[in-house]
């Protein structure tokens, strides 16, 4: 039976940084999006807030700023080989964010067979955000039963690997979790668990559980 891979992007495929911060960098505007990761990572906003205020923030923002955020950020390496060993041996790689979509379907150039983020208007924004396209971590949960049915799996086929807390709703349904330079909220929740950069080493781990 095929495997679904479901991948978390921030903190997860992108090291220690996030698709908005690293967007951000490119305006000036790191320490405010910083401000705002401190405000969700401790509760005190949740994702559609937080999509608001980024939004907010991004009113220069352009396509080439977006392709600078997406070159420079500091990715796992090994990506694109652990995708193309996933299509070799006949299983499904996705992405499952809460960051933009329009900077998670870049994904989808490096091998992903689906990239889902939150809906943000096309840049340069000259429509509002609604909130109501802004992904959840029970959101992450429904797009994986939509792939599963696309791909026909089974949530028993799913294998998940994430950081944090918008992960511990897909840890808590899927067989096989690996939690990659997770923090607190994963915790004791991940069938495996691995520090370092190299996304291989990640995929290796889940490899044992079959």
């Amino acid at each position: 039976m095929a495997r679904l891979h479901l991948f978390d992007l921030d903190g997860t495929l992108i090291h220690r940084s996030t698709a908005p911060l690293e967007i951000s960098r490119q305006l000036g505007l790191e320490a405010e999006t910083m401000a705002l990761e401190r405000a969700i990572s401790l509760g005190h906003i949740g994702p559609p807030e937080y999509a608001t205020q980024v939004h907010a923030l991004w009113t220069k923002l352009t396509e080439a700023h977006v392709a600078a955020a997406f070159e420079g950020a500091p990715w796992m390496s090994g990506i694109e080989d652990v995708w193309r060993e996933i299509r070799r041996n006949g299983d499904y790689c996705a992405v499952v964010s809460l960051s933009p979509s329009f900077f998670v379907e870049r994904l989808i150039s490096w091998g992903a067979h689906a990239a889902h983020g939150s809906h943000f208007p096309a840049v340069p924004f000259t429509e509002p955000l609604d909130p109501a396209g802004v992904l959840s971590a029970a959101a992450k949960v429904q797009i994986a039963d939509r792939l599963c049915t696309e791909f026909g799996v089974s949530r028993g086929d799913c294998v998940a690997y994430g950081d944090s807390l918008s992960d511990k709703d897909l840890f808590g349904v899927v067989p096989v979790s690996v939690a990659v330079n997770a923090d607190r909220h994963l915790r004791g929740l991940a069938t495996h668990s691995y520090v370092g950069r190299d996304l291989c080493a990640a995929y290796q781990l889940a490899c044992r559980t079959r």
